[in-house]
């Protein structure tokens, strides 16, 4: 016969409708709104002590939670609904203070036996479910200031080689100032740099007794915008690869005016760890150990160990020549340690600094950069919460240099094997060209207005009804065929998009829709042939068989043109155009098995076993 399926056809469209059925189940457990607290760094937990000083201050404000889990590392408390998620945060950030990291989450209500299988609903983009949504401000200055602390110590080199004697060489308020003791020293020196420092200002006309001794030089506007550009695109690189590190489906990392950046994580799961590690606006500092006779202005205090620790300083390299970083343990103490491999610049200036000072302690100095709320009184006399940018700085090693160091060595003296995967992370994903602060952090809900969107899911909702109504009345049982084909493939899609992890936005759902359109359409052509074959004369049999060979040929054709498009829009295309072309490229694979396969396996159970079939209901 024809029109007859094997039965391992059947039993691979109803495998795949029960698998569809399965996975796009999560999706019908919307997740519940939570606090997750975790520590400010890795080695910190959470512990029953911290969960009931939370649970006192929650009481005693009156907020109320239904569920609390905790497993040493974190706790997540569970809310009613996202007012009281909003306030139960800032209570308990209110309690902790500044040593845990307090941050909204969605915590998932997927069954355990959805979840054993593997099952997990799509997350929902900004547009559609909102986000964390971090605001947050580059140091420009600091990065003008850093470039000409290393200029003044070129300068310094340079001025020793060709024996021009100076006072000193200083940085104040991002101008290098020189001092010398004769006029004519000062404009040898000018001579001697001008060429090497092209984007340097050099001035001698200033107020003051000793003018005619000193040059200020700095920076040309030019220069500064390059520089503000430089930090500020360096630092997006570097957030941008710490985001992909926590595996964060279509985030937002972009920058906003000339020194702020603006990162969106839509759907995550741990939005602690991802306020930790976006937060950790640290950078590394490689530096020598000051010599005990050395003047108190060339070398500054830290605490190492419970001991002070003074260095120089001048800072041998930073952070941003690290070119790869990762864990071990210290096979001679068993101790977690960080293998560190440098650039080839990085490394020339190591073994440079090294190798004329063996013997010697060299020291890594860990810098943070972090905000703290203060509680200061507004002109109208209210309370009100400003952010304070503060530094905190510490040695994390200091070590006997025993050699001359290159391209590798390794960092010790780390305290948790936590702390040492931050430290390889921060290095690995690259260096801060200047220090960032959080402006701003909240949640976001959707962009388009939660009215919107339900108005936009009650017009998809208002098509797909017309349309299954309209494949009804015009192809009858054909049209209920297509129809079934038509939820399978919808279900499927929710599915597959699922299973990959998928982030669903609204022009996510513009894809579903218009591929709900094209499996129609697919549809529409078999049976538009179908008819033509019998109005022709053919059998019901063989014209079955012929509308669907036949318009197979058009249906491939048309779906292989838009999944072009779509894989171009993809590999082009960035946030909800990369969403709206996942969605768009997995609809066209799925409809292109209900509309074909699925439609004919309904079509061969109900007719094809009829020998005299004399009619089709189409």
């Amino acid at each position: 016969m024809l029109n007859r399926y094997p039965l391992w056809k059947y039993l691979l469209i109803l495998a795949v409708a029960i698998l569809g059925f399965i996975y796009a189940a999560p999706n019908l457990y919307p997740p519940d709104d939570a606090v997750q607290i975790s520590g400010s760094s890795s080695g910190m937990t959470v512990d029953g002590e911290v969960l009931s000083k939370i649970e006192s201050a929650l009481d005693n404000a009156g907020i109320s939670y239904f569920a609390a889990e905790q497993d040493g590392a974190s706790a997540q408390l569970r809310f009613n609904d996202g007012e009281a998620q909003l306030q139960g945060k800032r209570v308990i950030a209110d309690a902790l203070g500044n040593d845990y990291v307090v941050a909204l989450n969605q915590a998932p209500t997927t069954p355990d036996w959805l979840v054993a299988m593997g099952g997990a609903p799509m997350k929902l983009g900004l547009d559609l479910r909102g986000g964390v949504h971090f605001l947050l401000e580059v140091d420009t200055d600091s990065a003008i200031s850093k470039r000409q602390e290393t200029s003044a110590d070129e300068m310094k080199d340079k001025l020793r080689d060709a024996r021009i004697r100076y006072n000193s060489v200083e940085v104040e308020n991002t101008v290098i100032v020189a001092e010398f003791r004769e006029t004519e020293l000062r404009d040898a020196a000018i001579s001697e740099l001008r060429s090497d420092y092209p984007q340097m200002l050099f001035n001698t006309d200033l107020p003051g007794d000793d003018d005619e001794l000193v040059f200020h030089a700095e920076l040309s506007e030019a220069a500064v915008r390059e520089i503000e550009q430089y930090a500020l695109n360096q630092n997006l690189t570097t957030l941008r690869k710490r985001v992909n590190e926590l595996g964060v489906s279509e985030p937002i990392v972009q920058s906003q005016g000339r020194n702020r950046i603006i990162v969106q994580l839509p759907g995550v799961q741990d939005t602690a760890e991802a306020k930790r590690v976006i937060g950790k606006t640290a950078n590394l500092e490689f530096r020598l150990e000051a010599a005990p006779d050395a003047l108190v202005a060339a070398k500054e205090q830290f605490d190492y160990q419970g001991y002070p620790a003074w260095l120089e300083r001048k800072v041998i390299l930073t952070g941003d020549h690290v070119a790869n970083a990762s864990t071990t343990l210290d096979p001679e103490t068993n101790t977690p340690q960080v293998n560190i491999t440098l650039d080839s610049l990085g490394g020339t200036k190591m073994n440079h600094a090294t190798r004329s000072n063996i013997g010697r302690r060299m020291a890594v100095l860990f810098i943070e950069y972090k905000t703290r709320m203060n509680t200061e009184t507004s002109a109208e006399g209210e309370p009100v919460e400003v952010p304070e940018q503060y530094t905190e700085s510490k040695v994390i090693s200091l070590a006997t240099i025993q050699s001359a160091l290159g391209v590798q060595f390794r960092i010790t003296g780390l305290n948790a094997p936590g702390e040492a995967s931050e430290l390889a992370l921060m290095l690995r994903s690259g260096a801060l060209a200047a220090p960032m602060y959080f402006v701003e952090e909240r949640t976001i809900g959707p962009s388009l207005g939660a009215e919107n969107i339900q108005l936009g899911v009650q017009s998809v909702q208002w098509g797909m009804a017309l349309v299954l109504l309209f494949m009804i009345v015009y192809y009858r049982l054909f049209g209920v065929f297509a129809n079934i084909a038509l939820g399978v493939n919808v279900l499927v899609l929710v599915a597959v998009m699922s299973i990959l992890g998928a982030t669903l936005t609204l022009p996510g759902i513009a894809g579903i829709v218009l591929t709900v359109g094209m499996a129609v359409d697919a549809n529409v052509l078999i049976f538009a042939r179908i008819r033509e074959e019998l109005k022709a004369g053919a059998s019901p049999h063989t014209a079955i068989s012929a509308g669907y060979d036949r318009a197979f040929t058009t249906i491939l054709d048309a779906n292989l043109t838009t999944l072009i498009v779509a894989v171009i829009l993809y590999a082009i295309g960035s946030g909800p155009v990369k969403g709206f072309a996942v969605t768009l490229s997995i609809g066209i694979l799925t409809s292109m098995f209900t509309a074909i396969m699925g439609t004919r396996a309904l079509v061969n159970l109900v007719y094809g076993r009829r020998k005299n079939l004399k009619k089709l209901w189409i």
